[in-house]
């Protein structure tokens, strides 16, 4: 074993980075058409596909005539595929999406003639910590990766250990994916130089045959390799070749002693590129919307309709996790490529409403049209605050919603449209072409309600919902008659209703829906409801009872929570210079950071019950670039105004902060700091079904410096401020721990640059990205602030991120108006505090037929006791590829479960 030497042929292949996708695949093509060839050509041959199916089903779509050449060297254990669909980047798309990208590479490689079992994932910028346990829970016991192994590790291999304790042995390609080319240089040297590779890292392999990775990026190995390796094989030193999964099944120990627990972010063997955790903004605020929308689609879809909209959920997906891709996302392609993955997650999330919208439009056809339905995708029962479009009486009087029990809330008007849509003077002869804007009925947005002709006098009165008919045609012989009988001036007026947005506390059930409508009544000036404080404001001041926000002189933000936690001083913006690249934050040599504002104004917009806002307005003169020597900003400022909403609303005990700016400035990175009341050494940060703990410094060592910057998804907290997020972002705890500071935008030119002061060697081409620059973007954030000094887990962080994040959703009754509103009705609850449900949704067993699967993960580190209730009789736990593993016995419509520190479980109901 000693002597011995295993190659593994394949490539790494980026579907979309330095070119487009179709510029990518066109490589591919001809690369995966050499691999066949070579492959019928040579027994001994054997191809290692980069562990996604993205590749064979992209080189599939424009050879098809190839898929059974295909599946038979599959079938025969010659050419690995699978089991991911794609690459990812595993810190910037979320747990669930991880699972799906999974199960459909699984899929698909099933189809061709079996995936391979080891969760390959050679070139991700890092690891989460949970990949363990979701490798494992789908029956998959070996990883391969490179990125981020902590120095501790000696060997070739180690366990590596979840938050759960799941383990999977894990082979660690510590010279890359492609140490075996350098082997391969001179042909006729193979054996020389493997000899000198192999005592090089001898002390790494122990008695286990040196691997050796035959392939890099965008090429298919040379059709000869198989026989250059014959040629070189000899007794003293055997050389096999093998696929990964060959390797590892039948070449190597499955006993290792060392092991790794938890996420794998160190630079000692190499770079992690953590840069791209926050380069074009854009693209992680578009996942995170793709991502919710496909997620509430899928709830809807299961709980309140039997329409099969799963064609277009599969697709949705599947544009979604294409563009989890680590060269995709991570935003660190070319403008045309990051503009291609923009499009394809706006498309997945168009295709998500569509299916979302279509389930809601079933239970919404029984409420009336003068009423609203709401739909709760959290299995919690909440009081949320609703948006409408209502419609203003004429009397002086406060507006109510009116649930179907009964109950009345007040309503808070917060904008009022105007009734006055047009008002024009015109030749009677010109009439017609008035007519000519007509859609049937449609007018300005509206329906015609009805009209009134009088000599010289033609005035249109619209309504969202008319009360009687309209004929267009009579219309038409109307207003032909009276401009022949009054010819001269005519005056036409368009008048709509007196309407206005109103915000509505609604109640709904877990995961249910609920209705309401609103009409004239009740006091003004009531509380928001009877169980919620009222949400109130002074000029610079908002509070609720719960959260306290004053406006301090510099225009930061001092907030007190409930327990008496003061935060000051929230809100600071710092703006320095970045002289990196797509990969990597650096600093200029020269830095000059701008953090005091030149002008600050506040504006109270709203002042409750139900929800208060007031505008802080901070403008500052940030430089306009980096200097020619780019080590030094320019003396060139331009002023910047940037916008901070600042919001309470009646319940909540966290502050929600809004941040837009127009960006004209180049080479850029700025930061919101959260002070904090004393210094801390930890942070935490939720994402990826775990909550992760780390410190003020990163493990270095290799050619990258270790810039303690980490990922977020849904919260990040340290000490007593917890932080909700809407999407993936970066944090920092700087200032040596006094101060939590969030990065809004980083804003470079390049791909990658040569010379880098934080980096040794080149992530990729030196490719101009003049994109990444946001240049003439509004930069926008949302994130919501509480203060605790419970910390994240007493202040309900897992929860209350869930609800800033997922909105309550509305949808216009369309029955006929003035009818009875339906009753309130609840889907699928989940209690258990700490614990995560990352999906409901319909699935189907040729078997057992149609059930709601649900997904759930504690996020603590000790048992959490779980109730699901629902109309269901049987429950089935199964992993995380849908194959059954046990069945709990429900009682009376309900399952306990009992989950382990931060464990996945996987239930279908029925």
């Amino acid at each position: 074993m000693r002597n011995s030497a295993v190659f593994v042929p394949h490539f790494h292949w980026d579907r979309e980075w330095y070119e487009p996708f179709q510029v990518f695949r066109h490589r591919l093509v001809t690369a995966l058409d050499t691999v066949l060839e070579t492959a019928e050509a040579d027994p001994d041959f054997r191809f290692t596909v980069d562990g996604q199916m993205a590749a064979i089903e992209d080189y599939l779509e424009m050879r098809p005539e190839n898929r059974a050449r295909v599946s038979a060297l599959v079938s025969e254990g010659r050419l690995a595929i699978g089991p991911w669909l794609i690459l990812l980047d595993e810190f910037l798309c979320s747990g669930e999406t991880i699972v799906r990208n999974l199960q459909l590479g699984w899929a698909a490689a099933q189809e061709l003639g079996g995936a391979m079992s080891i969760g390959y994932l050679p070139d991700m910028f890092g690891h989460i910590a949970q990949m363990p346990q979701i490798l494992a829970r789908a029956g998959i016991g070996h990883a391969a990766l490179w990125r981020g192994v902590p120095g501790s590790v000696a060997g070739h291999a180690f366990r590596w250990r979840a938050p759960d304790g799941s383990e999977v042995r894990t082979e660690f390609l510590f010279d890359g994916y492609d140490n075996g080319l350098d082997v391969l240089l001179v042909p006729d040297r193979i054996r020389r130089a493997l000899g000198e590779y192999a005592q090089m890292t001898a002390e790494r392999w122990g008695g286990d045959p040196v691997l050796a990775m035959a392939g890099t990026d965008h090429n298919a190995p040379d059709p000869h390799l198989a026989a250059w390796l014959r040629q070189a094989s000899s007794a003293e030193r055997a050389i096999t070749v093998a696929t990964l999964e060959e390797y590892i099944r039948e070449h190597v120990r499955d006993e290792v002693s060392e092991v790794v627990t938890g996420e794998l972010r160190s630079h000692v063997r190499g770079n992690i590129l953590p840069g791209v955790l926050s380069v074009r903004l854009g693209l992680k605020q578009r996942m995170a919307v793709a991502e919710r929308t496909i997620d509430h689609a899928e709830r809807m879809n299961a709980l309140w309709t039997r329409r099969d909209d799963a064609p277009f959920l599969a697709l949705a997906w599947h544009k979604i996790i294409e563009s989890t891709a680590h060269d995709s996302v991570v935003g660190s392609g070319t403008d045309e490529t990051c503009d291609q993955v923009a499009a394809r997650l706006a498309e997945a999330a168009q295709t998500a409403r569509a299916v979302r919208d279509a389930a809601l439009a079933e239970p919404a056809a029984r409420v009336p049209g003068d009423g609203f339905l709401v739909a709760n995708p959290l299995p919690w029962e909440r009081t949320a605050l609703v948006e409408v479009d209502v419609m203003v009486p004429r009397e002086e009087s406060a507006l109510v919603s009116t649930a179907a029990d009964g109950s009345t809330h007040p309503v808070q008007l917060i904008s009022q449209a105007p009734t006055v849509l047009s008002d024009e003077r015109l030749d009677a002869s010109q009439l017609e072409r008035v007519l000519r804007r007509i859609h049937r009925r449609e007018l300005f947005g509206r329906l015609i309600d009805h009209y009134d002709i009088a000599p010289g006098s033609l005035v249109f009165h619209l309504a969202e919902a008319p009360a009687g008919p309209f004929d267009l045609l009579t219309l038409r012989r109307e207003v032909a008659a009276a401009a022949a009988a009054h010819p001269g001036e005519w005056r036409v007026r368009t008048l709509t209703e007196a309407r206005a947005t109103a915000l509505v506390p609604v109640d709904v059930p877990a995961g249910g829906l609920t209705s309401f409508r609103v009409t004239a009544g009740g006091r003004s000036g009531v509380p928001a409801t009877a169980h919620l404080a009222p949400a109130t404001a002074t000029a610079d001041t908002v509070a609720n009872g719960l959260v306290k926000v004053a406006v301090a002189d510099d225009g930061t933000l001092d907030m007190t929570g409930a327990d008496g936690t003061v935060l000051s001083g929230v809100g600071r913006l710092v703006d320095g210079g970045d002289r990196g690249d797509s990969y990597n934050y650096a600093p200029p040599a020269r830095d000059v950071l701008v953090s005091e504002p030149t002008k600050i104004t506040v504006r109270l917009l709203e002042s409750g019950p139900l929800r208060s806002r007031m505008l802080v307005t901070r403008v500052y003169d940030w430089p306009a670039a980096l200097c020619h020597d780019r080590d030094l900003r320019s003396g060139h400022t331009v002023q910047t105004p940037v916008d901070t909403l600042v919001e309470v609303r009646a319940g909540e005990p966290f502050v929600r902060l809004s941040t837009s700016f127009l960006n004209q400035s180049a080479d850029h990175r700025l930061r919101l700091h959260v002070p904090l009341p004393q210094p801390v050494d930890t942070s935490a940060s939720a994402g990826q079904f775990a909550v992760t703990g780390r410190g003020l410094t990163a493990e270095g060592g290799w050619g990258e410096f270790p810039i303690p910057t980490f990922p977020a998804s849904s919260f990040v907290s340290a000490g007593p401020a917890t932080v909700l997020l809407d999407h993936t972002g970066e944090y920092e705890l700087v200032d040596g721990g006094r101060a939590l500071a969030i990065t809004l935008l980083r804003a470079i030119g390049s791909i990658s640059v040569n010379i880098h002061p934080l980096r040794d060697e080149p992530a990729a081409s030196e490719i101009a990205a003049p994109g990444a620059q946001d240049l003439g973007m509004r930069i926008e954030s949302r994130f919501a602030i509480v203060p605790s000094a419970a910390g994240w887990q007493g202040a309900n962080a897992v929860a209350l991120a869930e609800e800033f994040r997922n909105d309550a959703l509305v949808a216009r009754g369309t029955a006929p108006s003035t009818g009875p509103l339906p009753p309130a009705t609840s889907g699928i609850r989940v209690d258990g505090r700490d614990v995560h449900v990352s999906s409901i949704r319909r699935v189907t067993d040729d078997a057992r037929g149609t059930g709601t699967e649900v997904r759930l993960a504690a996020m603590s580190d000790t048992a959490s006791n779980v109730g699901i209730t629902g109309g269901f009789t049987e429950a089935t736990t199964v992993d995380l590829l849908g194959r059954p593993v046990s069945r709990p016995e429900p009682v009376r419509g309900r399952l306990d479960l009992v989950l382990g520190p931060w464990e996945i479980r996987t239930v279908v109901l029925r």
